[in-house]
């Protein structure tokens, strides 16, 4: 099964120059059945990543554009008459797909970002009585721009902590960028692919083994006192939630399948901590006078925390 992780990493990478940690988080959150908020600048490959991503797995791809004016119905779909039968039938929306990118979801309204992240959690749609399960894989990108605030809606701490990771692009070094030149100098890199390297079906059984990956007790116990150590930080009026101690066990153990390994080290749970957990964090005005960022929050808590024994991490 690693073979078909190595498959799936190079057809990535006939699209996406470099991002190797990018690539490795949006993998774990997949086989892990979670949803991805990518937070960064315009232009720096966000939905180039979705793509390829979509097209490396043979899945079906939708992309919804979320702006002010966009409704619920948009993305879960609607039910209308049909004028020859006169009979209720469901009209799919932006959701009805294995990949959703959600473009600048903190533009949407508040009604429209429960919407999605109704769907998220559920996997399925109910409209005028009647369930629609969503396909297999499901998986949400949705993006959002950090720096531009202006006719935006934040979106609350409770619905961040829906998403099982949050990823930064960040910009190319100098050689990735002319990298970058020379595959769009001709033609869209998503050319490049010309054939998936897995099917949505092979992405189900993935994460069935993903499950089977054993973690240690005293792994497990590295997760919580991990945890419970953002609840008791001084620079936080809010640490992470039950809900992040599980998108850390599981990120760790989708970490060490991608790793090759069936078992979980604590480096696995070092590995994830920082993109499951950062964005699950509310600073005080005082943290954020001296650790400015969440993700430094995350690194002090990692240095004191103690690291258990490989002995006892594996068995």
């Amino acid at each position: 099964m690693h073979e078909q992780i190595i498959k799936l990493k190079e057809s990535i990478g006939k699209v996406i120059v470099g991002k190797d940690d990018v690539i490795r988080c949006v993998t774990a959150g997949m086989l892990t059945g979670g949803h991805i908020l990518i937070e960064d600048v315009p232009g720096v490959g966000k939905t180039q990543l979705a793509a390829a991503l979509s097209r490396s797995i043979g899945g079906t791809f939708n992309r919804i554009q979320l702006t002010p004016d966009v409704m619920p119905s948009d993305i879960t779909g609607f039910s209308m008459v049909n004028q020859t039968t006169f009979e209720l039938e469901y009209r799919p929306g932006a959701a009805m797909c294995n990949f959703l990118l959600a473009d600048e979801i903190n533009r949407a309204s508040p009604k429209v970002q429960s919407a999605l992240l109704e769907v998220m959690e559920e996997h399925q749609i109910s409209i005028d009585g009647e369930t629609h399960r969503l396909p297999q894989p499901f998986m949400v990108l949705a993006t959002q721009n950090p720096v531009e605030t202006y006719g935006t809606y934040h979106l609350p701490e409770a619905q961040m902590d829906r998403f099982f990771m949050r990823v930064s692009m960040g910009y190319p070094t100098e050689d990735e960028e002319m990298q970058i030149l020379s595959r769009t100098e001709r033609h869209n890199p998503l050319d490049n692919i010309t054939e998936a390297a897995l099917h949505p079906e092979d992405i189900v059984a993935l994460q069935k083994l993903v499950e089977e990956v054993h973690v240690s007790d005293a792994v497990k116990r590295y997760i919580l006192q991990i945890v419970a150590a953002t609840r008791k930080h001084d620079a936080l009026t809010l640490g992470a939630s039950p809900r992040g101690s599980i998108a850390l066990y599981k990120a760790a153990k989708a970490n060490a399948f991608l790793s090759g390994r069936d078992f979980v080290l604590p480096d696995d749970v070092k590995q994830m901590a920082e993109s499951v957990l950062a964005h699950r964090l509310i600073l005080s005005p005082k943290g954020k006078a001296q650790h400015g960022d969440a993700r430094t929050i995350i690194r002090d808590v990692l240095s004191k925390v103690s690291v258990p024994m490989e002995s006892g991490a594996v068995r």
